[in-house]
């Protein structure tokens, strides 16, 4: 091939969002069968359908809608893109580096409203909606800071059984909203994704019967509500429960108007719904890419949008600064590393930061201060955090951008 023509198709990759180099284990994952989507039974397991599966859930499972907006934000791509570069294990690497290394199906950095980088692996494509995993967490705790912003929720401390009278009597309905929110009900609950943990049991429970009797299921209290940080996704079904109650609609509904179209998406959002009506609300959120960015610019920009304040801002600043947890919630307190706010992830460090987390490696990485927000969208090996390489990697590209444009 000729020089000219070589150049040529680099450039066509890097408009494309494409990378120029084979991403990792395309062939466990599926690439000769064309990344077949899954089914009810092998979807969040099996390695051989997770790209498809993790791009087309909605195609799977039953869900709501959650519609675009009428006039989607602009997202208008830098006009000198940045070259992004980190230290890792001794070594420098590149953007490229960091693909080439980890399973990302989508990867995109935004500063002041602007597009830095935006890629695909594994023929993802812009118009394919990326499953969120425990990033929908996150989005459940907008919801309930609405509801308080409107007067369906009176107050914080108020139990969860005050809404949900069919919890009255159970550890989790006598649990308060806040210690909801930070994961701190005190019930023992394991959660290693193993398909035989106790979040095993909840979702069989869940999914043939209902909500509230896989709530009901657990009976007892290990430590004091408020008094310890315990995560465990069927605290955020209790708050999804709590959000249909105090509204009236489903989580969906109360969304679409309220953040999804004022936000500035630019494609329907789905959410997976159970048996009984409600949204999984522990994970199954669905979007593209972009509007997965949107998110982030909004909560970069502590809620507000155009002039228009769309997620109470003191109510961000309650979720998202580790500076109003108490001791226990704290950055190298809640876990080794992050923090715990109102489900939200809170990195160390004195500058409000935080994150949106999901298994197998979806992310979404805010700071306020400098208005810069990265997502990643993944399939990694390991639904454990503790178990998956793409976690250390990932904190160490994050900090390298911030130190790009600030400071840690």
């Amino acid at each position: 091939m000729q020089p000219g023509r070589v150049l040529l198709s680099c450039a066509m990759l890097v408009a494309t969002g494409l990378p120029a180099f084979a991403a990792p284990d395309e062939d466990l994952l599926g690439k000769a069968a064309g990344y077949p989507v899954g089914s009810r039974a092998n979807w969040y397991y099996e390695e051989s359908v997770r790209v498809g599966s993790f791009s087309h859930l909605d195609l799977i499972l039953p869900h709501y809608t959650l519609a675009k907006s009428a006039a989607p934000l602009r997202l208008a791509a830098a006009a000198s893109p940045p070259a992004i570069e980190y230290r890792f294990e001794k070594q420098s690497y590149s953007l490229d580096d960091f693909l080439a290394h980890q399973r990302v199906t989508g990867f995109l950095l935004i500063k002041d409203g602007e597009v830095l980088a935006e890629r695909y692996q594994y023929d993802r494509k812009p118009d394919n909606r990326f499953v969120s995993h425990s990033m929908a967490k996150s989005i459940v705790s907008l919801a309930v800071g609405m509801a308080l912003d409107e007067k369906k929720i009176a107050s914080l401390d108020d139990t969860i059984a005050k809404y949900v009278p069919a919890l009255s009597g159970n550890p989790y309905g006598e649990t308060t909203i806040r210690n909801m929110l930070r994961m701190a009900s005190g019930v023992p609950f394991e959660e290693v994704y193993d398909g035989k943990d106790d979040l095993a049991k909840f979702n069989k429970i869940r999914f043939t019967q209902d909500s509230v009797a896989a709530l009901r299921a657990f009976t007892t209290r290990e430590v004091a509500q408020g008094t310890r940080f315990h995560y465990a996704s069927n605290q955020t079904v209790a708050l999804t429960l709590l959000i249909r109650a105090a509204t009236g609609t489903s989580l969906s509904e109360y969304l679409t108007t309220r953040l999804w179209q004022p936000m500035g998406a630019e494609a329907d959002a789905t959410w997976v719904r159970t048996k009984d009506g409600t949204e999984t609300g522990s994970g199954n959120f669905n979007a593209v890419l972009r509007d997965y960015g949107r998110l982030g610019i909004l909560l970069a920009n502590d809620g507000a949008l155009g002039g228009r304040q769309i997620v109470p801002k003191d109510y961000l600043l309650d979720a998202t600064d580790w500076h109003r947890q108490p001791e226990a919630f704290g950055p190298r307190k809640a876990t080794p590393y992050f923090g715990y706010g109102y489900q939200f992830w809170l990195f160390p460090g004195e500058k409000r930061r935080f994150a949106l987390l999901g298994v197998y490696g979806q992310s979404i990485f805010v700071d306020p201060e400098l208005k810069l927000v990265m997502v990643i969208t993944a399939a990694a090996k390991n639904a454990s955090v503790g178990k998956e390489p793409l976690a250390r990697e990932r904190d160490a590209l994050w900090r390298a951008v911030v130190g790009k444009y600030g400071s840690w």
